[in-house]
């Protein structure tokens, strides 16, 4: 299946408030990366980069992963 593109090489919606609430809470990539990988996710500190600078494409399951490591509903990664 491709992953597609909204516009002007934007694969997500929500990385910037990942990032937003990230360092909200004073959590490293490194750290929020950890988090992750505890609950099983196979993500890497560059791909968290790449989330929270709109240029990878980031699946439901992560959007779950992403509430649940920083303590916040699904829709305040929407917002």
């Amino acid at each position: 299946m491709k992953k597609s593109k909204i516009t002007n090489n934007i694969y997500n919606i929500c990385g910037k408030n990942i990032k937003k609430i990230r360092k909200e809470q004073k959590i490293t990539q490194d750290e929020l990366c950890a988090r992750m990988q505890v609950m099983g996710y196979q993500i890497s500190r560059s791909d968290i980069s790449k989330l929270e600078n709109d240029k990878k494409f980031i699946t439901d399951f992560e959007v779950f992963g992403f509430s649940k490591a920083l303590k916040v509903s699904i829709l305040d990664l929407f917002k």
